[in-house]
C-alpha cells in the first residue's frame, strides 16, 4: 500500500491548487457572555398597551371564573341481555329463549334453518354427505361396530336420479351435479336422513337394525353424539327464524335488567350484515321475561383528559399551529348540518370538552345513574345528561342512545347499549342472490334469481341452470311444431321470459281500498304450461305448505333491493367458531325489463 502524500507547505499548496482533496474552512460557535438565561425566557414585550388592545378586540377579558375539572365521580348500572325472541309481534304471539352467551349476537340473529330439501327434490347433498362421513367414523374399530356400515349406508342410501324422468331433472340437467351425484350414489350414506330420524322424529340409530342388547345401546349413544356434534357445527335457530319475508329484514328483540327492571329492546329493520347499537330502539309493550338480576353498579373516580385531535386549536396566542389539518379547507353547505355542528365542535368549543375513561365488557346494556365533578376550585357539579327529556322533543339533542318505539309521550332513554358483536365476519360465496326490480313498462315486480342452489350444495348463475334444465326437458317433452304461416304478421297473445324471473304482482291489502302488496305469482312453462316455481328458498316461501307469499309494497322502491344467502364464519372471543347461514339486504340498482308484452303481432316467413 502507497504511503500518503506529505504537504510540506500548506499555504503554497493551496494558493498554487496542487492537491484539490485538500480544504478549509471556519467553524463558528455561539459562545454566551454569561450563565443565566432569565431575562431571555421572560419573553419581555415591549408594547404591553398593544397586547391589552387585542385581548380586548379578541373578547378574551369576558372571561369566566369556571375551573378546569379535577376529579370525576361516576356511577353505572349495566346488564348483560340474557332474553331473546325472534320477530316483533305483540307480547305473548312468539316463543321466547334464553340469549345464548357463547356467541356473537349475528349469529343468534341471522341463523336460518339449513334447506334440505326443496318439495320433494333433496338438496345439499355436501351436508348429507358430511354428516354420513362422520357417523361412519362414528362406528369405528374401537367398538367393535365397524361391520355395519354396509347395514347403514344400505338403510339410509342415496338414490341414483333418473334422467328420463321429468321429476328428477333438477339433479341431472346439470352435468357437473349429475356427475357428482353418479360418483357417491348407492356407495355412500345419507346421513341427513339419520339425523333427521333421530332428532325430528324422535327415533333412535338402532331402530332397523338387527343388533343385540348392547351394541343398540351404543348406536344409541352415538346418534345422540351424532346430533350434538351436528348442532355445535352449524348455528340454527330452535324455533323460528328472525327473517320476516314480507319485510324482507330481521326482526328480533332481546331483553335486560340494567336497573332491576326489564328493558326491552327490538331490532325491526336489521337487514344483515354488520349489527350495532343503532339498530335497536327501547320497545316499552312488549316484555320477554326471564330476565337475570343485574350486577352491583360500577361506582369510579377517575382523572378528565382534555380531548386532543389533529388540528385542534392550539390554546397559546403565540403559537405556531401544525397545517396537516386544514379545516379552512371543509367548504359546508347551508344544509350540511353535520359538517357545521363538526366545525363549531373543532373550532370554536375545541378546548372545551374532557373525556372520562369508563371500560364496559361487549354486550351490556349501560345506563349511568349519576356523574359528579370537582373543579380545582373545589367546587363539586352535579352533570346532567345533555339528552334529558322528552323522547318526542325535536329540540332535544343526543348522541349513541335509543330511540323509543311509538308516539307516546314518555321521557327520553338515556342507556347506552353495547351489543355482543364482533368486528369482522367471513362470508363465504353466495348460494342465493336474488334482484327485486321494478318493471314500469309490464307494471309489475320482478324477483330475479341470479345465483340459485345447486344439489350438490354451490351456488350457480340462475340463467345457465334455467337454460339447462329447459334444455334438458324438450328431450323428452318435445315442443309442437308451429303450423305453417297463413299470413306475413302472426298474433301472439304473449311474449316469453326466462324462467328464473318470477313474477309479483299488485293486489288490495285485506281491508283497504287503496293500499296495496305484492304477491308472488307464476309464469307458464313453456314445455307443459305448467306453472315455473321458484329456484331459491327466499322466494319459496311459504310454496311446500301451499300458502302464498306476500311482500309489502314499500319495500321495492324504485331502485329496487337485493338479497343474498350465504354461509359466514366467525370466532367468539372465548374461541368458539360460530357458523350459520343468514340473509343479507342491499341496495338495487334501478329499474329493469323483463320484455314482457301481450297482444303483439310478430313478423312470419310467409312468403
Amino acid at each position: 500500500m502507497p504511503e500518503p502524500t506529505r504537504i510540506e507547505d500548506l499555504r503554497a499548496a493551496l494558493d498554487q491548487r496542487l492537491f484539490p482533496t485538500v480544504g478549509l474552512w471556519n467553524r463558528l460557535e455561539g459562545r454566551p457572555r454569561t450563565t443565566s438565561f432569565e431575562r431571555a425566557l421572560r419573553a419581555e414585550v415591549r408594547d404591553p398597551l398593544w397586547m391589552l388592545t387585542r385581548q380586548w378586540q379578541l373578547g378574551e377579558f369576558r372571561g369566566t371564573d369556571a375551573g378546569s375539572p379535577v376529579t370525576a365521580t361516576y356511577s353505572v348500572a349495566t346488564s348483560v341481555p340474557s332474553r331473546f325472541r325472534p320477530g316483533s309481534g305483540a307480547a305473548g304471539t312468539l316463543p321466547t329463549e334464553a340469549l345464548p352467551a357463547d356467541r356473537p349476537l349475528e349469529a343468534v340473529a341471522e341463523r336460518r334453518a339449513l334447506p334440505f330439501a326443496f318439495g320433494p327434490d333433496p338438496v345439499s347433498y355436501d351436508l348429507r354427505l358430511i354428516i354420513g362421513r362422520r357417523w361412519l367414523k362414528l362406528l369405528g374399530p374401537q367398538l367393535g361396530l365397524k361391520h355395519l356400515r354396509p347395514t347403514f349406508i344400505e338403510k339410509y342410501r342415496i338414490a341414483l336420479p333418473e334422467p328420463a324422468v321429468d321429476a328428477d331433472t333438477p339433479r341431472t340437467a346439470d352435468q357437473q351435479v349429475w356427475s357428482t351425484l353418479q360418483a357417491f350414489a348407492d356407495r355412500r350414506m345419507d346421513g341427513y336422513a339419520l339425523y333427521r330420524h333421530i332428532k325430528a322424529d324422535n327415533g333412535k340409530a338402532s331402530d332397523g337394525i338387527s343388533v343385540s342388547g348392547p351394541a343398540r345401546a351404543q348406536l344409541d349413544g352415538l346418534g345422540a353424539r351424532l346430533v350434538a356434534w351436528f348442532d355445535d357445527l352449524f348455528d340454527q335457530p330452535g324455533g323460528d327464524a328472525t327473517w320476516d319475508a314480507t319485510r324482507l329484514e330481521h326482526r328480533f328483540s332481546i331483553a335486560a335488567a340494567p336497573t332491576g327492571t326489564e328493558k326491552v329492546l327490538t331490532a325491526q329493520e336489521f337487514p344483515g350484515g354488520h349489527l350495532d347499537w343503532h339498530a335497536f330502539s327501547v320497545d316499552p309493550g312488549t316484555p320477554l321475561g326471564g330476565t337475570t338480576p343485574p350486577p352491583a353498579p360500577l361506582n369510579r373516580t377517575v382523572f378528565p383528559a382534555p380531548v386532543r385531535y389533529s388540528g385542534m386549536p392550539l390554546p397559546r396566542w403565540w403559537a405556531v399551529e401544525d397545517g396537516r389539518t386544514n379545516f379552512a379547507g371543509v367548504r359546508p353547505d347551508s344544509t350540511d348540518l353535520a359538517k357545521l355542528v363538526f366545525l363549531e365542535f373543532a373550532l370554536v368549543y375545541s378546548n372545551d370538552w374532557y373525556q372520562l375513561p369508563c371500560d364496559l365488557p361487549a354486550g351490556v346494556l349501560a345506563s349511568i345513574q349519576g356523574l359528579a365533578v370537582t373543579d380545582v376550585f373545589g367546587q363539586r357539579q352535579w352533570i346532567s345528561p345533555a339528552g334529558s327529556g322528552q323522547d318526542e322533543d325535536w329540540q332535544r339533542w343526543s348522541m349513541y342512545t335509543l330511540d323509543t318505539i311509538g308516539t307516546a309521550d314518555v321521557p327520553a332513554d338515556l342507556s347506552f347499549f353495547l351489543p355482543p358483536t364482533v368486528p369482522k365476519v367471513a362470508e363465504g360465496a353466495p348460494l342465493e342472490e336474488i334482484a327485486l326490480i321494478r318493471d314500469e313498462n309490464a307494471n309489475m315486480v320482478w324477483g330475479v334469481e341470479k345465483t340459485v342452489p345447486l344439489p350438490t350444495g354451490e351456488g350457480r348463475r340462475g340463467s345457465e341452470v334455467v337454460a339447462e334444465i329447459l334444455a334438458h326437458r324438450r328431450r323428452f317433452v318435445p315442443t309442437p311444431a308451429p303450423d305453417a304461416p297463413r299470413a306475413p304478421i302472426a298474433y301472439q297473445a304473449m311474449s316469453v321470459v326466462p324462467e328464473n324471473w318470477v313474477p309479483f304482482v299488485a293486489v288490495h291489502v285485506p281491508d283497504s281500498d287503496r293500499a296495496i302488496r305484492l304477491q308472488r305469482a307464476a309464469m307458464l312453462s313453456v314445455i307443459d304450461g305448467k306453472p315455473v316455481r321458484p329456484h331459491t328458498s327466499l322466494l319459496r316461501e311459504g310454496i311446500d305448505a301451499g300458502n302464498p307469499y306476500f311482500v309489502n309494497e314499500e319495500e321495492v322502491p324504485p331502485t329496487g333491493t337485493t338479497l343474498a344467502l350465504a354461509y359466514r364464519r366467525t370466532r367468539w372471543y372465548n374461541g368458539r367458531v360460530s357458523v350459520w347461514l343468514g340473509a343479507q339486504r342491499g341496495v338495487g340498482r334501478g329499474e329493469g325489463s323483463s320484455g314482457l308484452v301481450f297482444d303483439t303481432l310478430v313478423d312470419t316467413a310467409h312468403p
